[in-house]
């Protein structure tokens, strides 16, 4: 008598994601301006949208989370000599790749031509297959009961809500593999709340204006911190949904929520239009119009961003050294301040300094590596490393040069009652750039020098005596 077979599906069980989404979103990044076409194909049906994905767009499935406990009980039913048969409603281009990959799968059943292989059309076909109570199976949402229905024995995988109650009451559960726990933490790490720290530069002209003493004035920056947050999460996320082939090939990034499969990239969906809303609506209705129109160029440039400009050699850095500006300039919206020559000056050049050193840090472990290739999802190669020192290093000394100008223009002389004390500040600001590209020649930065200093004791010294300096001066 031959085995039963041990049937297993793929999205969400033996993989801790959905392929018709992870082909969406990367059809999207590689072809931006065929945003709608998706949702056109959609209209002839499900199983129309997968194959012209499939056939549209390559993924790399090597990368993708497989669930390794369901693979280690894959291993131990195949060592018994029962047959594993992938069974799915992604389309069979993509399964028979995986199934190749991981040279444990007998046989491939998955949607082509007119049939999408989900819920009772896969019921149909395994019992057609194998009869009745003929096979066993692996599984983990809704669509799933009626497969687990007509199989001898049941195996729940990282279950969607309510799933495993629903599928135990037919009686025939024989192990349950509960999957990752998603909790507020897996969600603050997606958000990447700490990173809103950076939203802090908003407060700039405030206290540049030397308006800080006004309540209403603090109330303004306050609701502009928090709107620019919602909006700058909205995009870490949508940038990690577009991003999830180049995470997955990286030492650090591929542990990010969505890469490792830890959130469900549908839960990202949806998250990050909410939010992307809610920032809107709040500069909106209760904050100036040109806020808002900052905050618009920002989202903009950041989209802009993840799609191609992230891609491309110096431009990059650029935007980043933007994106950072943009924030002050939306600081002096809020406020209704002027935005100065020399604000914005220094600015580029501090933020370009700092966007260099993250490509520097990146650029490094990929030449300690041994990587001689351009790094993945960018426009550098290791041997570019020297060329990349060079120039940040110079940006980072020409925000210092703007800031001993800035002290000798007659609108400092007027603002501040001893002007000159300022100049102290520039010897502090030429030791903290040459110490950032020191550490990071080393190998001790931060891939993200922002984050870096945020966290870092001597550049929290050098910040506040910055801050005393200026205090001082006035």
């Amino acid at each position: 008598m031959s085995p039963i077979p041990f049937v297993v599906d793929l999205d969400g069980t033996l993989i801790r994601t959905d392929l018709l989404l992870e082909s969406g979103f990367a059809f999207i990044r590689s072809q931006p301006l065929r945003l709608f076409a998706p949702v056109a194909w959609l209209t002839e049906g499900k199983a129309h949208l997968k194959a012209q994905l499939a056939e549209l767009t390559p993924l790399d499935v090597t990368g993708l989370p497989y669930d390794m406990e369901l693979m280690e009980l894959l291993a131990k039913e195949k060592a018994k000599g029962r047959p594993i048969i992938l069974a799915t409603a992604s389309h069979r281009r993509y399964a028979e790749q995986i199934a190749a990959h991981l040279q444990i799968i007998d046989r491939v059943i998955a949607t082509e031509g007119s049939v999408n292989l989900a819920g009772n059309a896969k019921r149909d076909a395994l019992v057609r297959e194998f009869g009745e109570k003929g096979y066993d199976y692996a599984g983990n949402s809704s669509a799933d009961l009626p497969v687990w229905a007509s199989a001898r024995h049941a195996y729940v995988v990282n279950p969607d809500v309510g799933v495993e109650v629903k599928a135990r009451a037919q009686g025939n559960v024989l192990q349950v593999l509960p999957g990752p726990v998603r909790g507020l933490r897996v969600w603050r790490k997606a958000l990447r709340l700490h990173q809103w720290a950076k939203n802090m530069l908003i407060f700039v002209p405030l206290l540049a204006s030397h308006h800080f003493r006004q309540p209403q004035m603090v109330l303004h920056g306050l609701l502009a911190f928090v709107l620019f947050g919602l909006c700058a999460s909205s995009v870490y996320l949508l940038n990690d949904l577009l991003d999830l082939a180049d995470d997955r090939h990286h030492s650090s990034k591929r542990q990010r929520p969505f890469a490792s499969g830890q959130l469900s990239l549908l839960s990202g969906l949806l998250a990050f239009p909410l939010l992307l809303g809610a920032a809107f609506a709040g500069a909106w209705l209760l904050l100036p119009k040109m806020f808002t129109l900052a905050l618009l160029v920002y989202y903009a440039l950041t989209l802009a961003y993840s799609l191609g400009l992230k891609r491309l050699m110096a431009l990059d850095v650029i935007v980043l050294a933007l994106l950072y500006t943009l924030r002050l300039v939306a600081g002096t919206f809020a406020f209704g301040v002027s935005l100065t020559f020399w604000m914005l000056a220094f600015s580029m050049f501090i933020f370009l300094s700092l966007a260099l050193v993250k490509r520097f840090s990146e650029l490094r472990e990929a030449r300690v590596g041994g990587q001689q290739k351009k790094a993945r999802g960018r426009g550098y190669y290791p041997g570019d490393l020297e060329m990349v020192a060079s120039l940040g290093a110079s940006s980072g000394y020409l925000a210092v040069m703007v800031l001993a100008l800035y002290i000798q223009d007659p609108a400092t002389v007027v603002l501040y009652k001893h002007p000159h004390v300022i100049w102290l500040a520039c010897p502090i600001l030429l030791f903290w750039v040459s110490r950032i590209w020191m550490l990071a020649h080393r190998g001790e930065m931060h891939d993200d020098p922002v984050v870096f200093a945020i966290e870092d004791r001597v550049s929290l010294l050098v910040g506040a005596l910055f801050g005393l300096i200026f205090w001082l001066a006035s």
